[in-house]
C-alpha cells in the first residue's frame, strides 16, 4: 500500500505541477477575413513567430473552416482577423495629427480590434490557456506591426506625431467571444467529465461487487456482514463459467446504474443534456465495457486483480482523461496514456454528445471504435488466460475435492 501510495502521488501530481510549462502542441486557429495586406502580415506574423518548445499549433484556416473545427472540437480557440483592419491601420498612418488622440470628436480613429475566439466545450482550462497563449500572441504581433507602420512613415519623410506614436506603440485591440457556445448548466466544460467518471467507476465498483458476490455465493470466498461470517461449500464450476456469469452480471447491473446516472443528472440536476437517448445507451455501453473488462482482469490476476482494474481504469485514467487539464499541457507520458487509457476515450464520447451536437468527428466515432475494441481485448485476454489457466490444471478447487470418499 505504501509503495500504491507514492505512485498515486507522482501519477496526479505530475500531471497537474506545470500546464503552462508542459504546453505542446496547443491547437489555435488564425482566422483571417481582411482582403488586405496589413492582415495578412498579422496572421503571417503570429504564425511564424519563434516558438522553440512548440508549445503552439498555429493553423491558419478559413472562417468556414474555423467554426467546423471548434464544433468538432479541434481547436482550442483562435484569433480572427475582421475585415477592414488593414484600412484601419492605414487610417492611423494618414490622420492628421489633431484627428488622433483622446477626445478628438467624431473624426477621431479607433484601434483595429480582433477577436479571440474560445471553445468552452474543451473545458475552462483549456480554453484559458487558448485565451493566455492569444493575448501574448497579439500583443508582440500588434507591436510588431506598429514599429514597422512607424518606419514605413519615416522612410517616406513622415514625422509621425506624439498621438499616432502613441496609437502605434499598440495598435490593435481585442475583444474576446466563445467560437463554439455550449450550455448553461455544463459546469464550464466539466459536467462531461463528471459524468465519466461516474460512468467509470459504476463499471469498476459494480465489477467488484459483482465478482465478490459471485465468488461468494459459490463458495470461494467467505460472505462476511457486520460481525457475521459464512462460508459456503465450493460449487464445481470452471473459471470459464464463473468469468461468463460474472460478465453477464456486469453487463445487467451497468443498465441499471447507467440509467440512475442519467436520471440523476438530467431530471434532478438538470444539467444541459442534448441528445439524452444517444447519451444513455452510449454510457450503458461504456459501463459495460469498463464492468467486463474489470472482471477479465479480476479473473487474470486473482485478488491482485482488483488493485490493477483501479490502477488502470481510475489512477492511471483521471490525469490521462484530458477533461480538466487539457493533453496538450500535460507531460507526454500522460499523452501516451490517453491513447487507450478508457476514460480518455468514454469522455470524448461524452462530450462529443453533450457538447458538440454529437457529431462523429468530435470524438464519438473514436469512442465507439475504442469501446469496441476494448471489448474484444476484454475478452480475448479474460476468456483466453483462464482457458490457459484450465489447460494447465490451475484450477481453484482442485477437483478431487468433489469426488466421493
Amino acid at each position: 500500500m505504501t509503495l500504491v501510495s507514492f505512485v498515486l502521488a507522482l501519477v496526479y501530481t505530475g500531471a497537474i505541477a506545470d500546464p503552462k510549462g508542459s504546453m505542446h502542441h496547443l491547437p489555435i486557429a488564425l482566422v483571417n477575413r481582411d482582403t488586405g495586406r496589413l492582415g495578412e502580415q498579422f496572421v503571417q506574423g503570429i504564425a511564424t513567430a519563434p516558438d522553440p518548445a512548440q508549445r503552439v499549433s498555429w493553423k491558419i484556416m478559413s472562417p468556414g473552416a474555423a467554426q467546423d473545427a471548434f464544433a468538432s472540437d479541434r481547436i482550442y480557440g483562435a484569433i480572427e482577423v475582421p475585415a477592414g483592419f488593414t484600412s484601419s491601420l492605414q487610417n492611423i498612418t494618414s490622420t492628421k495629427p489633431a484627428d488622433t488622440g483622446a477626445g478628438a470628436g467624431a473624426g477621431a480613429v479607433s484601434r483595429p480590434q480582433v477577436t479571440l475566439l474560445t471553445n468552452p466545450g474543451a473545458g475552462s482550462l483549456a480554453s484559458s490557456l487558448a485565451t493566455t497563449v492569444e493575448q501574448q500572441a497579439l500583443h508582440s504581433a500588434s507591436q510588431r506591426i506598429g514599429s514597422d507602420l512607424s518606419q514605413q512613415m519615416r522612410s517616406v519623410g513622415a514625422q509621425p506625431s506624439a498621438a499616432q506614436l502613441m496609437l502605434l506603440s499598440d495598435p490593435v485591440a481585442f475583444t474576446t467571444a466563445p467560437g463554439h457556445p455550449i450550455g448553461v448548466r455544463t459546469g464550464l466544460g466539466l459536467s462531461a467529465f463528471y459524468i465519466t467518471l461516474l460512468v467509470v467507476l459504476s463499471g469498476f465498483l459494480g465489477a467488484n461487487i459483482v465478482s465478490n458476490g459471485v465468488d461468494s455465493a459459490l463458495g470461494y470466498a467467505p460472505s462476511e456482514l457486520g460481525p457475521k461470517r459464512r462460508m459456503r461449500s465450493p460449487q464445481l464450476i470452471s473459471r470459464i463459467q464463473t468469468l461468463v456469469i460474472k460478465m453477464v452480471m456486469s453487463a445487467a447491473l451497468s443498465v441499471v446504474t447507467s440509467s440512475v446516472i442519467v436520471l440523476a443528472t438530467a431530471v434532478i440536476i438538470r444539467l444541459y443534456l442534448p441528445h439524452l437517448f444517444l447519451l444513455w445507451v452510449f454510457v450503458i455501453c461504456a459501463s459495460a465495457v469498463v464492468g467486463m473488462g474489470a472482471q477479465a482482469i479480476i479473473a487474470v490476476f486473482g485478488g491482485l486483480g482488483q488493485l490493477v482494474s483501479m490502477l488502470f481504469f481510475v489512477a492511471l485514467a483521471i490525469p490521462s482523461a484530458g477533461a480538466t487539464i487539457p493533453l496538450e499541457a500535460v507531460p507526454g507520458f500522460y499523452r501516451t496514456l490517453a491513447w487507450f487509457e478508457p476514460m480518455r476515450q468514454i469522455g470524448g464520447g461524452v462530450r462529443g454528445i453533450i457538447y458538440f451536437d454529437a457529431r462523429a468527428d468530435a470524438g464519438l466515432q473514436r469512442a465507439w471504435i475504442m469501446l469496441a475494441v476494448g471489448l474484444g481485448i476484454s475478452l480475448l485476454l479474460g476468456f483466453g488466460i483462464t482457458r490457459w489457466y484450465e489447460w494447465r490444471g490451475y484450477h481453484r478447487v482442485h477437483p478431487d475435492h468433489f469426488q466421493e470418499p
